[in-house]
């Protein structure tokens, strides 16, 4: 007679105590492992200094954790290659900066939200000023509230709000547009402007005209 399989909820055969899963061992650091580990990270994610020093001390601590070592030790390792990849231009927290500035600002986020974004990113608060100083003179708008007016703009353009609406759905959202633009960091005066902005075209002729 042919014997049924058990399994759990999931439809799985339940585990037994011989096949239980093998917990992965992390492998040991070496300043060898560190730079490669930084390097692949790289190849995937444009990042901060602080961004890769936390991947890398993540992975430090679970070696420490499981073979031992002297924190110190490896800690100076850590520094040494971000100090070294930041030689090569690998890093470079001004350039991360400015390209994460251009893409937040393209997306519709306020000036709050960038410099929120970025600090939470562990980038230094100069540095940050610094970004939003020259993406400003590349794009000729230096004023912080026109920036905010095009950026509030294009949130509400690419999430169809405001003036986007059609006129009957308009008047009943005005009140949770607002909203979801108060939420991206911009203030209620740049929020007005741009929901009750008679139409697209009216709001682009009052950004225009700065």
């Amino acid at each position: 007679m042919a014997q049924t399989v058990q399994t759990n909820d999931s439809g799985r055969k339940p585990e037994t105590d011989g096949a239980k899963r093998a917990v992965k061992v992390p492998r040991k650091v070496s300043p060898a492992s560190l730079r490669n580990a930084a390097l692949y990270y790289l190849q995937r994610f444009s990042a901060s200094r602080s961004a890769v020093a936390q991947v890398l001390r993540r992975k430090a601590r679970r070696s420490l954790d499981h073979h031992g070592g002297d924190p110190a030790e490896v800690e100076g390792w850590i520094e040494a290659l971000l100090t070294d990849l930041e030689r090569l231009g690998l890093l470079n927290d001004q350039a991360f900066a400015e390209g994460r500035v251009r893409s937040l600002s393209g997306r519709g986020t306020s000036q709050r939200g960038i410099r929120m974004a970025l600090g939470r990113k562990g980038v230094a608060a100069e540095v940050i000023d610094q970004a939003l100083e020259r993406v400003a003179e590349e794009t000729g708008v230096e004023d912080p509230r026109l920036r905010d007016l095009q950026a509030a703009a294009a949130y509400a353009r690419r999430r169809r709000l405001g003036p986007w609406r059609d006129g009957a759905a308009r008047e009943d959202r005005r009140e949770r547009d607002m909203a979801a633009l108060a939420r991206q960091g911009f203030s209620h005066d740049i929020a007005r402007r741009v929901i009750d902005a008679d139409s697209p075209d009216a709001l682009d002729d009052e950004i225009a005209g700065g």
